[in-house]
C-alpha cells in the first residue's frame, strides 16, 4: 500500500510536472508579481495612515486618510451620530441569533430560524426606524454600509418565500396557479432591475391612492425582491426537477397528502439541491442593492460616490472604490461559505 503523497509533492506535479508546465507556471507567477507589487507598495508601503485631512496625505501612495476621516459615513450615510448606536444593536443582536444556527441541530436549529425570522425583521425597522419610545429617522437619512445590509436582507425576506411559492406553482397541476407564475416569473425575469426600481419609485405614487403613500426605500425593497424571488423560483424549480419522482410516488403510497409531501419530503430535499443557485442569487441580490443610486437612495457605493463630489478629497477614486469593493467582497465571500456549511450540516444523499 503506497503511502499518501505530501502536500509538498502534490503541489509540485501540479505545477512542475512538465517542463511546459513549468514555464507556464514561472510566467503566471512573474505576471501575478508585477501586477501585485506596485499595488502592494501604493496600498501599504507608501501609503499615508495618519491624519485628518488631505494635507497629512504623502504623494504616490493611497491616502487611507479619506476613509478614515469618512468612515462614518461609509458604515451609516446620514444617520445621527448620536442614534448610531440602535444599528450597532442590532448588528449585534442579529450575529447572536444567527451564530447559534450553525451548532444546533435538529429541531432546536428549526425553532431558533423561525424565531428569527418572526422577531429580527419587525425589530430591526423598529429600531433603525424608531417610534414607540425611540427618536424618529427618517430613511433619507440611512446609507451606507447599514443601507446596503437592510435593503438585501429585507429584499431576500420577500424573494425566498415567495420564489418558493413560485416554484411550487409552476410546478402546479392546476393550470390557472401555473399559468399565473409562468407569468410572474418571465415578467420580472424579463424586466431589467433598473426599470422596475424606477417604476416602484415614480410609478407606484400615481396609482396609490390619494393620502396614501409607501416609504421611497420601502418601494425599492420590494421592487428588488418581486425581481429576485422570480429568479429565486427558477433555482427552486431546478431543485424540485432533480428530485426523483420516485420520491412523491412514495409519499402518495404511504397516503401523504400534497401539503405533508411537499412539506415533509420534496421541499427539503429541493432546497437543499438549489442552495447553491440560491445563494448565488443572493450574492447578485446584494450587488444589485447598488442599482438604488438611481433613485437618490444612498448606499455604501452610493455615499462612496458622493463623497468624492467634497472638494476637500478629489482625487481619491482608487481608495472609495477600493475600499466598497473589498466589503462587498468580504460580504460575498461570507455567504458563499456559509453556503458550503449549510450543504456539509445536513444528512447525506445517497
Amino acid at each position: 500500500m503506497n503511502a499518501p503523497a505530501s502536500s509538498a509533492s502534490i503541489w509540485r506535479q501540479r505545477l512542475f510536472s512538465t517542463p511546459a508546465a513549468s514555464v507556464v507556471t514561472l510566467l503566471l507567477f512573474a505576471t501575478i508579481a508585477w501586477a501585485l507589487i506596485p499595488l502592494i507598495r501604493w496600498a501599504f508601503i507608501d501609503a499615508s495612515w495618519q491624519g485628518t485631512t488631505r494635507n497629512d496625505c504623502a504623494p504616490g501612495g493611497a491616502c487611507w486618510v479619506f476613509i478614515k476621516a469618512r468612515f462614518g459615513q461609509f458604515m451609516y450615510g446620514f444617520y445621527p451620530a448620536s442614534e448610531r448606536w440602535r444599528p450597532n444593536l442590532l448588528g449585534l443582536v442579529s450575529i447572536a441569533a444567527v451564530v447559534p444556527l450553525f451548532v444546533l441541530k435538529g429541531k432546536a436549529r428549526l425553532a431558533l430560524g423561525l424565531a428569527v425570522l418572526l422577531v429580527l425583521p419587525p425589530l430591526g425597522v423598529w429600531l433603525l426606524g424608531g417610534g414607540l419610545g425611540l427618536r424618529p429617522v427618517e430613511t433619507r437619512d440611512w446609507g451606507g454600509l447599514m443601507l446596503t445590509l437592510f435593503i438585501a436582507v429585507y429584499a431576500g425576506l420577500i424573494a425566498v418565500p415567495l420564489g418558493i411559492m413560485l416554484a411550487l406553482g409552476r410546478q402546479s397541476r392546476l393550470p390557472l396557479i401555473r399559468t399565473l407564475s409562468v407569468i410572474f416569473i418571465e415578467f420580472w425575469r424579463g424586466v431589467p432591475i433598473i426599470a422596475v426600481i424606477f417604476l416602484a419609485s415614480l410609478l407606484l405614487p400615481l396609482i396609490m391612492p390619494a393620502g396614501v403613500g409607501i416609504d421611497r426605500l420601502a418601494r425599492a425593497v420590494i421592487g428588488l425582491g418581486l425581481v429576485i424571488a422570480a429568479y429565486m423560483a427558477e433555482a427552486v424549480r431546478g431543485g424540485l426537477q432533480a428530485l426523483p419522482k420516485g420520491q412523491g410516488e412514495a409519499a402518495a403510497a404511504l397516503g401523504l397528502g400534497y401539503w405533508r409531501t411537499t412539506g415533509l419530503i420534496t421541499l427539503p430535499q429541493a432546497l437543499r439541491i438549489s442552495l447553491p443557485a440560491m445563494t448565488n442569487e443572493f450574492i447578485a441580490l446584494i450587488k444589485n442593492t447598488t442599482l438604488v443610486l438611481v433613485v437618490s437612495i444612498l448606499d455604501l457605493l452610493g455615499i462612496a460616490q458622493g463623497s468624492l463630489a467634497d472638494p476637500a478629497w478629489v482625487g481619491m477614486n482608487m481608495e472609495a472604490y477600493l475600499f466598497s469593493g473589498l466589503i462587498y467582497w468580504l460580504i460575498c465571500f461570507a455567504l458563499s461559505r456559509w453556503s458550503r456549511a449549510l450543504e456539509l450540516s445536513g444528512p447525506k444523499s445517497h
